[in-house]
């Protein structure tokens, strides 16, 4: 089974085109199964301001507290979730809701409560739930909420969910959907780019503003072990039933999968 991980931050879920959702009818008519894993910053900060919870981050990970992780479960099953999959049933595609703690999918472990509350990494990923939805034509769209083995539920970041799930359906390809085709130098769509030379650009002023966001959590997810992941724009199309069109991001120079 051919597979591809699709990450969407909740910024992006808004703003993502019919021409998006064509790339992935053809990608679907090439027999690729699709996987969404989905973040929801906007909506949750929106929640979190009307119940007065204040947002507070720590390395860029959202501090957790029992309380806000309540809001955010919230947000991401009522709202976000429901977006998503309505967004694809619109466009004649088959999305279904997934909790990334219903059977046990999403298995975690707690990083620093006293710092970051309860927010999780992944520590395994159950793909039987994934896996079975997978072969009746469904598209799972999952939360990055995790369960460590003692049952607390833990907040996760939606790009090492992503790279994760990738990991353990040993996908063809983990993308992350940005509202850019990809990483431009001097106005130029690199096709692929190392992180090394990555790390040179941003030092150099030619990665700036909003792309170092979206190509920094691009590098995150390499750090799970997959040996390249894709930035795509969810504004365009970027299938054209042959290739994928976007900027591939290796480990090393050469890795090209």
């Amino acid at each position: 089974m051919k597979t591809i991980v699709i990450k969407c931050g909740g910024s992006v879920i808004d703003q993502l085109t019919t021409e998006f959702f064509t790339s992935l009818k053809k990608l679907k008519d090439n027999g690729y199964q699709l996987v969404f894993v989905h973040g929801g910053g906007p909506d949750i900060n929106e929640m979190l301001d009307h119940f007065h919870v204040k947002a507070t981050f720590h390395n860029g990970l959202r501090k957790t507290t029992k309380e806000a992780l309540e809001i955010v479960e919230m947000v991401l099953s009522g709202k976000t979730n429901r977006k998503l999959v309505q967004l694809l049933r619109e466009n004649g595609l088959n999305g279904i809701g997934l909790n990334g703690t219903d059977d046990n999918c999403i298995n975690a472990t707690i990083i620093d409560e006293e710092k970051l509350g309860l927010v999780g990494t992944v520590s395994k990923v159950n793909i039987r739930l994934i896996s079975s939805l997978l072969e009746e034509n469904l598209i799972p769209v999952i939360i990055p909420i995790g369960i460590t083995e003692d049952g607390r539920k833990l907040n996760i970041n939606a790009d090492y969910v992503a790279s994760a799930v990738a990991k353990y359906l040993n996908a063809e390809q983990c993308l992350f959907v940005t509202d850019v085709s990809g990483i431009l130098i001097d106005g130029e769509l690199q096709l692929v780019m190392a992180q090394e030379e990555i790390n040179h650009f941003i030092q150099n002023g030619q990665i700036t503003g909003g792309m170092i966001p979206k190509v920094t959590s691009a590098l995150a997810a390499l750090e799970s072990g997959l040996n390249s992941v894709m930035i795509v724009s969810g504004k365009k199309q970027f299938f054209d039933g042959r290739d994928i069109i976007g900027t591939r991001i290796v480990v090393k120079e050469g890795i090209v999968e």
